[in-house]
C-alpha cells in the first residue's frame, strides 16, 4: 500500500495532444520538463488525449496528434529512458480516480473555474459534462502519481489549487492525513506565458488565424527568421531596466522571448541592449530562436518516420506509469471502502 504523508519527490504534467505546437508551449512547459528531468526528481509527462476529447476531435486527426506532441517532446530533449513518457488513455487509474474526485470535489468549487466559462463562452449548456468536469480530471492525473510538483503556466494555475483542495478534503473525509500530497505549483521563468508576436496583449495560440503571430515548432529556420523580422514592436529603443517594459507589452514579450531562451534574467538582457533600437535587436533574436528552435523541427521529423517506434515508446512508459498509479488508486479504493480483488 501507497504510505501516506512519504512522498517521492515527483513532478508530473501534462499537455493535450492538439497539434502545431509553438514557441510559447515550448518556453512555457516543455523546456522547462527537459530541465526538470536532469533534477531530483522523478519526472512523469502525459499527452492528455482524455482531456482532448472534451471537445470533439477527429478521431484519425487525434491519433496523428498524439504521435505528434510524443516526438515534439523528444526532439525538444525529453528523454523516455529518463522520464515517463505515454498518453493517458493507457493508463485506466487517471479516470478511476477522476470518478473518486467527482464525488469529493463540491459543485461551488467548479462553478468558480474560469477557463470552462472561457472554453465554454455563451453557450455553456451545449458544452460537454468533461469540459465542465476537466478540473477533477486534472487533479487525479497528478494526485494518482502522488506527484509532489507540477509545473503550470499561470492559465492553469486555479486548476492546481483545485487540485490542492481536493487532496486536503480526501484526506480528512477518510481520516488518512498525508495521503494525497498537497502538490506544489512550479511557476518560473523568464517566458512562462509567452505573447502573440502580432498583440502582445493576447496569448501566443494555435487557434489565431495568423501563422505570423506565432512560431511553430515545425517551422524552418527561414520561417522563424521572418516571423522575428515582422514582429510587432514600438517606435521606441529597449529600455535600460525591466520596469520600463511597462506598458510596452510588444517589447516586454520579445525581451522575455529572448531572455529564456538564452537562459538569461530580463535585467540581463536589458543591460546588454537597453538604450538600443528593435532594428538591431529583432535579428539578435531571431538568430538565437533559430539556433534554438530550428533543429526541433528535423527531429521531429525523424521521429514521426517510426510512429510504432513511438508507439512502443508511449506503451512502455504507459506500463511503468501503471505500476506507480495503480498502487496508490488501491490505497485510496480502501480508503473509501471500495470492494475489490485481492486476487494476485
Amino acid at each position: 500500500m501507497a504510505e501516506a504523508g512519504v512522498h517521492t519527490r515527483r513532478v508530473f504534467s501534462g499537455v493535450q495532444p492538439s497539434g502545431n505546437l509553438h514557441l510559447g508551449n515550448y518556453l512555457g512547459a516543455v523546456k522547462r520538463f527537459v530541465e526538470m528531468q536532469e533534477q531530483d526528481f522523478e519526472t512523469i509527462y502525459c499527452m492528455v488525449d482524455l482531456h482532448a476529447i472534451t471537445v470533439w476531435q477527429e478521431p484519425k486527426a487525434l491519433t496523428a496528434a498524439i504521435r505528434e506532441l510524443a516526438a515534439a517532446f523528444m526532439a525538444c530533449g525529453l528523454d523516455p529512458t529518463k522520464s515517463i513518457l505515454f498518453n493517458q488513455s493507457q493508463v485506466p487509474a487517471h479516470t478511476q480516480l477522476a470518478w473518486i474526485f467527482n464525488c469529493v470535489a463540491r459543485m461551488g468549487w467548479m462553478n468558480r473555474m474560469t477557463q470552462f466559462k472561457e472554453k465554454s463562452g455563451k453557450n455553456a449548456e451545449a458544452s460537454s459534462l468533461g469540459l465542465y468536469a476537466y478540473p477533477s480530471l486534472m487533479a487525479a492525473d497528478i494526485l494518482v502519481y502522488h506527484a509532489t510538483h507540477v509545473p503550470v503556466g499561470e492559465d492553469q494555475k486555479q486548476h492546481l489549487e483545485l487540485t490542492r483542495d481536493i487532496a486536503i478534503k480526501f484526506n480528512n473525509d477518510y481520516d488518512c492525513p498525508g495521503f494525497f500530497p498537497e502538490t506544489e505549483p512550479i511557476i518560473e521563468g523568464a517566458a512562462t506565458r509567452v505573447m502573440s508576436l502580432r498583440d502582445g496583449s493576447k496569448k501566443m495560440s494555435k487557434s489565431d488565424p495568423s501563422d505570423l503571430s506565432r512560431i511553430n515548432l515545425i517551422d524552418d529556420a527561414d520561417a522563424i527568421a521572418k516571423k522575428i523580422r515582422k514582429a510587432k514592436t514600438d517606435p521606441e529603443p529597449l529600455p535600460t531596466a525591466a520596469a520600463g517594459l511597462e506598458g510596452r507589452p510588444e517589447a516586454r514579450n520579445l525581451v522575455g522571448v529572448y531572455a529564456a531562451l538564452s537562459g538569461e534574467s530580463v535585467d540581463q538582457v536589458l543591460g546588454e541592449w537597453g538604450g538600443r533600437m528593435f532594428g538591431e535587436f529583432k535579428p539578435a533574436l531571431a538568430d538565437l530562436a533559430v539556433e534554438m528552435i530550428a533543429p526541433i523541427a528535423g527531429r521531429m521529423r525523424d521521429y514521426l518516420a517510426d510512429p510504432a517506434e513511438i508507439d512502443r515508446i508511449l506503451g512502455d512508459g504507459a506500463d511503468r506509469a501503471n505500476a506507480i498509479a495503480q498502487p496508490i488508486l488501491e490505497a485510496t479504493y480502501d480508503h473509501v471502502g471500495l470492494l475489490r480483488s485481492r486476487r494476485g
